[in-house]
């Protein structure tokens, strides 16, 4: 089946779980109120493609290429971006459900996530350099030898990880999220 090529085209309200989408390239196009929960977009490739209100929850993406994306108020839940390819991966979370998904391994520096529930995340040995988890909820996300330099954490909630674990240089915490950080000496702070 030949792949295709798509570019500045709007989607808005498609099931995609009932209409497939076709595999192929998508550039400058923006998703609306889509459902692509459960939907197989390993191969597929987005190019500075913005995703509004859509369902991506457990969608499969490996070799899937996400380039200059922008995900808002979307839910994506048990998404494993770390089966991605890696080249040009850039992409940004806002307002979105991102619970129970992996970044595992991935070099995602610089990656906005603002006002998004990234709860069970895994993070492990990412390179997070200089990320934002602006109002973020990182209840049980899952930070072990993580790059953490230079990230910002200071309006993020719910986080509790081991700063032995991971490289924290020049990250910013705000004083009420540095229990997360003292939660494995078991003392109270008040």
């Amino acid at each position: 089946m030949e792949e295709i090529y798509v570019s500045d085209k709007t989607f808005q309200r498609e099931n995609f779980t009932q209409n497939i989408l076709p595999k192929g390239e998508y550039e400058n196009c923006v998703f609306e109120n889509c459902d692509f929960s459960g939907c197989n977009l390993s191969g597929f490739k987005f190019v500075e493609v913005v995703f509004n209100d859509c369902n991506l929850s457990l969608a499969k993406c490996s070799k899937t290429a996400w380039r200059n994306i922008t995900f808002k108020g979307c839910k994506m839940l048990g998404l494993r971006f770390d089966e991605s390819l890696e080249f040009g991966l850039e992409f940004s979370f806002e307002n979105c459900t991102l619970t129970h998904s992996s970044f595992y391994q991935m070099k995602i520096k610089k990656t906005v996530f603002k006002n998004t529930q990234l709860q069970e995340t895994d993070f492990t040995e990412a390179d997070l350099t200089a990320a934002i988890f602006d109002n973020c909820d990182l209840h049980k996300a899952v930070f072990e030898n993580t790059n953490l330099e230079k990230t910002d954490f200071r309006t993020a909630y719910s986080y509790a990880f081991n700063p032995d674990m991971n490289r924290l240089k020049k990250a910013k915490f705000s004083v009420a999220g540095i229990a997360g950080l003292l939660q494995k000496y078991d003392i109270e702070i008040s």
